[in-house]
């Protein structure tokens, strides 16, 4: 169904999102997301939310557990952003486009981790 292609979309996808998000964050442009959580600050969670989305695209798909878990891990990050909380959210309505993307993204990405790992294991 998805392969390496849909996987890379998806990791372009999760970066480009939570990049807007961070400038926006910076620039104060709303709908920025808040500067801190009560477990973390938002700025060094989107920088380590894009890096390990970067680490796997780096490492290229296919059935690698870099990528492998990398990917995993750059997929459920990017939920707590854009996950279905958000549909909760005061600001659902000036955020639903990203919400969306993100969702699509980290599921295809999730997928696309799954499908190849039941294809051939990972090594």
């Amino acid at each position: 169904m998805f392969g390496q292609k849909a996987a890379h979309a998806a990791l372009a996808s999760l970066i480009i999102l939570q990049t807007v998000m961070l400038g926006a964050l910076y620039a104060g442009v709303p709908p920025h997301p808040p500067e801190s959580t009560p477990l973390f600050g938002m700025a060094p969670f989107l920088a380590m939310a894009i890096s390990l989305a970067a680490t796997a695209w780096i490492h290229g798909g296919g059935n690698s557990r870099i990528f492998a878990g990398f990917g995993a891990l750059a997929a459920l990050t990017a939920l707590v952003s854009f996950g279905p909380q958000k549909y909760f959210d005061p600001a659902i309505g000036e955020i639903w486009p990203a919400v969306v993307a993100g969702q699509a993204s980290a599921v295809i990405l999730l997928i696309s981790i799954v499908q190849e790992m039941m294809r051939k294991p990972i090594q």
